[in-house]
């Protein structure tokens, strides 16, 4: 049988190379941050080649769009963030 493992959420996502680490976390039950809230603990990492990482990527944006379309999850509209465009910093106020 395989071993399977409880995550809460994906802590960090490093890239070093042609490698991805993926650090899987679940909140501690006895460790608390300075709010008195859980703290996450890395549980598993997942090492990966790049092109691995895109494919895995890809799949879980296709899964995720199944579970919008079926109305299992609502995504919230993000605001854009507010100031300068940090994509186009020196853009001319006459241009939109």
């Amino acid at each position: 049988m395989n071993q399977e493992i409880f995550a809460d959420a994906v802590g960090e996502i490093t890239v070093g190379g042609s490698v991805v680490r993926i650090d899987f976390v679940s909140l501690s039950a006895v460790e608390k941050d300075a709010s008195g809230n859980p703290k996450p603990v890395i549980r598993q990492r997942v090492i990966m080649p790049l092109d691995g990482f895109a494919n895995a990527a890809d799949l879980m944006i296709k899964a995720l769009k199944g579970l919008e379309e079926a109305g299992a999850i609502r995504r919230n509209a993000v605001p854009p963030p507010a100031g300068p465009d940090p994509l186009r910093p020196n853009r001319s106020p006459n241009f939109s």
